[in-house]
């Protein structure tokens, strides 16, 4: 699954201002923002697949460990 970074960071902000936009007009609909918004870099996975089993096996390893802590 690629991991893709829009050219604007701030997403949040830039959703609520998209739908101020289509609320009020500014957009004529999803297809003008879909048009306005762009990529700025992708990544893609390149851990092979037995190294992701094993680090993934010690992240819920770790986890599970949680389980009983308390405050």
């Amino acid at each position: 699954v690629p991991v893709i970074r829009p050219v604007v960071n701030e997403t949040t902000a830039l959703g609520a201002a998209y739908a101020a936009g289509l609320a009020i007009g500014y957009w004529a609909d999803t297809e003008d923002i879909r048009n306005n918004w762009a990529v700025g870099q992708t990544w893609e996975p390149a851990m092979d697949e037995s190294e992701r089993s094993r680090l993934y096996a010690e992240w819920n390893k770790a986890v599970e460990r949680t389980y009983n802590w308390s405050e």
